[in-house]
């Protein structure tokens, strides 16, 4: 192991959206047409916690240090930080989408994680969405598929095609 991976901990590093947070209480915003983006971002700060996703980062704390990369907007920075807070996460650093990237989340996301794995180790990636971690699989790095939030499929949509989340 080379001297910058020993000097600093691991990452772990965390999506938010259906991976520590249930965000099936605002799937109705994205269900119209079009979809209300305002809306389903404005009720994020109502999320309940998923209890598994919470407790990986409670316990990836002990040897990690916990990172947060989200495709959320970065106008949403003040109402993610406080979730987290308010939900017992773990400090970290909060990896968040510029307001005007579109681009899908696959895309954002790997580009991000390309730069924070940067001289350090990333022991894992936790995600939601399948697209994001078949390419981080395939660039390298160990992922934990978040499997355990309700399906999702305007989310998914929205994180692949319309590059929202």
């Amino acid at each position: 192991m080379s001297e910058k991976h020993t000097s600093r901990p691991p990452l772990a590093v965390f999506d938010i959206d259906n991976t520590l947070s249930d965000t099936a209480h605002r799937q109705h915003f994205l269900e119209r047409r079009p979809r209300d983006w305002a809306g389903f971002f404005g009720a994020a700060p109502a999320d309940p916690p998923l209890a598994r996703g919470i407790a990986l980062a409670v316990e990836s704390s002990a040897d990690c240090e916990v990172v947060y990369l989200t495709g959320r907007p970065e106008r949403c920075r003040a109402d993610t930080v406080e979730w987290l807070t308010r939900h017992g996460l773990p400090e970290g650093r909060l990896w968040m989408r510029g307001n005007q990237d579109r681009r899908p989340a696959r895309t954002t996301k790997l580009e991000v994680l390309g730069r924070i794995a940067r001289g350090r180790e990333v022991r894992m990636l936790v995600d939601d969405d399948e697209l994001v971690c078949q390419a981080a699989r395939a660039a390298g790095f160990r992922v934990v598929v978040a499997d355990w939030a309700a399906d999702a499929p305007e989310l998914m949509s929205g994180q692949e095609v319309e590059g929202r989340t």
